[in-house]
């Protein structure tokens, strides 16, 4: 594929480590993985991977791949560790250093703003159910695009705002582990309107947000309205107010908690939407309604269809992938389409050859959507390291790369191998 982008992706609660150095302060994934229960096996961030002092060694890593682009976080309680809008210069250079190191290799960096680690203290005072969040993240975008803007072209403002709102508000599976259904609703639409704000101060660059979508399809006809439901849930309630801007008319939820002005600002045009695949969805209704990170739709459960999963128990189809590419291109045309996480749990250390394989398969359907016309531009898979798997710890690991944890010694898994051979046939 002629000009595509190759790269690997990770985030920075999941790999760097150092929570409590140069002046770092907590974040909400800090206080919730210390809160006993909360995460698998008691594990927490505070190590990781080790990567706030092995970085040049990863980046060494990355030109072994022959990555084209790497895909970070920038750490906002590292940066501004109190969400006031004060610079922390030490944390601070550490991501000058990193930028600067990456293109030194002809790596090109894609900075994502927010990958899920608030400032404890905006938690504090509300967090993103509260509108000043908002404000107070467009002040810490400002502050980063300022000092690397002459480095970096491409920047994320947010990576999966579902996840924050719906798993963070919702369900509690996710910090600060809040079990609020009305709350998650307004921290949906605070963290759309972060993304706006963030990126009418950041002129000059090209500015995108990932979310992560799915394909929902209805076990049967008697489903169609349960799927239309989730997909609202799901994926129109951030695709329509960012392309459309507008909020669907049929989400299942009260909106009055938007305000004049909100959608406009929310709707800036996008350079590109970064697009977070993993699994697809196949639901139907039940007569036992539940919680679910879908409010509106506790009437409704995913279907298990016998079909291969991941060691995190996700279902595998690439088919999925390939019918959300082509959805996006009918429903939502214009817009520059990137992959910006995909990827698999597989328990094999090293000869990890079923993540060769779930890689294969969903390479071959971005390959389809794009000979179909969709205007897909890049591809990065999830992730270049083991990491923190958030709830899950540690057991479950997506990498290219093999972390031993206890003595952080890295070894190119397989998978790794085979994503460059990947790379330098262009995607053949």
């Amino acid at each position: 594929m002629k000009d595509f982008l190759w790269g690997a992706a990770t985030s920075a609660y999941q790999i760097e480590g150092a929570v409590a150095e140069d002046g770092r302060a907590p974040s909400i994934w800090d206080t919730f993985a210390a809160e006993p229960g909360r995460v698998d096996n008691g594990d927490t961030g505070d190590q990781a991977a080790g990567h706030y002092h092995r970085w040049r060694d990863d980046i060494e890593l990355m030109t072994e791949l022959g990555l084209g682009a790497y895909r970070f976080s920038v750490a906002w309680p590292r940066v501004d560790p109190y969400g006031k809008g004060v610079v922390n210069t030490k944390g601070l250079d550490f991501y000058q250093r990193l930028v600067d190191a990456l293109l030194d290799k002809g790596i090109e960096p894609w900075p994502t703003l927010y990958h899920w680690d608030l400032p404890q203290t905006l938690e504090d005072a509300g967090g993103w159910p509260e509108r000043d969040t908002a404000a107070r993240f467009a002040d810490y975008a400002a502050i980063v695009h300022d000092a690397l803007a002459d480095r970096v072209t491409h920047w994320t403002t947010l990576n999966e705002p579902w996840c924050s709102a719906f798993l963070g508000y919702g369900t509690g599976r996710h910090a600060p582990g809040r079990q609020e259904p009305l709350a998650s609703v307004r921290a949906a639409h605070h963290l759309l309107l972060a993304h706006g704000l963030a990126a009418a101060r950041m002129s000059g660059s090209r500015v995108g947000i990932t979310l992560n979508l799915t394909h929902v399809a209805p076990l049967g006809p008697a489903d169609v309205e349960a799927a239309r439901r989730v997909d609202g849930m799901q994926n129109r309630i951030f695709l329509d107010p960012l392309l459309r801007g507008h909020y669907p008319d049929d989400l299942p939820i009260d909106l009055g908690h938007v305000r004049d002005g909100d959608l406009k600002t929310i709707a800036a045009p996008l350079d590109f939407l970064g697009v977070n695949y993993y699994t697809p969805m196949t639901v139907t209704t039940t007569v036992r309604p539940a919680p679910t990170a879908y409010v509106g739709c506790e009437d409704v459960v995913q279907v298990d269809r016998g079909l291969p999963r991941t060691s995190i128990g996700w279902e595998i189809d690439a088919g999925g992938l390939r019918d959300l590419l082509l959805r996006l291109r009918d429903d939502y045309p214009g817009t520059d389409l990137y992959i910006t996480e995909n990827g698999a749990a597989f328990d094999a250390p090293v000869h990890d050859h079923d993540r060769i394989a779930y890689l294969h398969d969903h390479l071959r359907a971005v390959r389809e959507a794009v000979a179909a016309g969709v205007p897909l531009r890049g591809y990065f898979a999830w992730s270049l390291l083991d990491n923190f798997e958030w709830s899950y710890g540690y057991a479950q690991r997506f990498g290219l790369v093999h972390v031993d944890y206890a003595t952080q010694h890295r070894t190119v898994k397989d998978s790794g191998r085979w994503y460059r051979d990947v790379i330098r046939r262009s995607g053949r």
